[in-house]
């Protein structure tokens, strides 16, 4: 919603100055011009990149469309599971969560936050490094090295939508130029027409560096700044399942590790210390109500 706004804003400002200045908005009506422009930079973005950076962008495009599912409400859930987890592990033993690591599809513990369940990406990340400590003794620091490096793939991974949007975006402006080249050169074809037809040509040449700077930093630039936000937050999520595990993995209780884990958090979806608090109590006292 926010990226429509501001195209909203962009357009608005930019062609409501023109025509308070007293400019013709029909002049700006060049469509051959928006051709070359934008199918030059199509053309550009599908040789460019593999078939598999195209498929990627393009089903990411879409997303900016879309609100961050990175919520404080989804932290908490995710806070709450690795406490759950943890704690069973504390409780019972690393096999306790064998089955769960296993199978998190058919997994109670994992059943309880549908939303994270759905998040493959996130229950593969869990899953795998659970598996790891449930298979053997491991040194922390080997294990958080590893995290570290999928975490960076992760974010590479992520980030190749953006980049491929981001380069788009920067040969606009060039490709603008093209357009308002070859449009002198029509105006320079037709030298012999009356004065106000080589006016109206060289106005639709001009109109091609305009369309092009436009689309560049007002319409596409934008989304690669977007697609950059989104893929950071997603690896954030990572980060946080990282700091807790390796907490626990040091000998801290259950309550800790996941506090551990909500100080890397970014602080506008931050849950507070008693929110956290409130959470892991609710997540005891059910857990102790079950046992018994």
């Amino acid at each position: 919603m926010l990226v429509i706004i501001g195209y909203i804003i962009v357009v608005a400002s930019v062609l409501g100055g023109y025509a308070m200045h007293g400019g013709a908005l029909g002049a700006l009506f060049q469509p051959f011009e928006l051709v070359i422009i934008a199918g030059a930079a199509l053309g550009a973005f599908v040789c460019g990149n593999s078939a598999k950076v195209v498929r990627t962008t393009l089903a990411a495009v879409p997303t900016t469309l879309q609100g961050s599912r990175f919520t404080k409400q989804r932290y908490l859930d995710l806070l709450a599971l690795l406490y759950e987890i943890l704690n069973r592990v504390r409780r019972e033993g690393l096999m306790a969560i064998e089955a769960d690591v296993e199978e998190p599809l058919n997994s109670p513990l994992f059943q309880k936050y549908p939303a994270l369940l759905a998040d493959r990406g996130l229950v593969e990340f869990v899953t795998d490094y659970l598996r790891l400590m449930v298979s053997g003794n491991l040194n922390p620091l080997e294990l958080e090295a590893l995290m570290d490096q999928e975490i960076d793939t992760h974010l590479q991974e992520s980030g190749i939508p953006a980049v491929a949007i981001q380069r788009m975006a920067d040969g606009l402006p060039a490709f603008g130029i093209v357009a308002a080249v070859m449009g002198v050169v029509n105006v320079m074809s037709s030298v012999g027409d009356p004065p106000a037809v080589l006016g109206a040509k060289i106005g639709a040449a001009l109109v091609g560096t305009f369309v092009g700077i436009l689309l560049s930093y007002g319409i596409v630039g934008p989304l690669a700044s977007v697609l950059e936000q989104k893929a950071s937050e997603s690896a954030k999520q990572l980060e946080c399942i990282k700091v807790a595990l390796l907490a626990s993995l040091n000998g801290y209780a259950p309550a800790l590790a996941v506090e551990f884990g909500r100080k890397v958090l970014f602080s506008t979806e931050r849950p507070s210390f008693a929110e956290l608090e409130d959470t892991v109590r609710g997540k005891s006292a059910s857990t102790s109500s079950q046992a018994g």
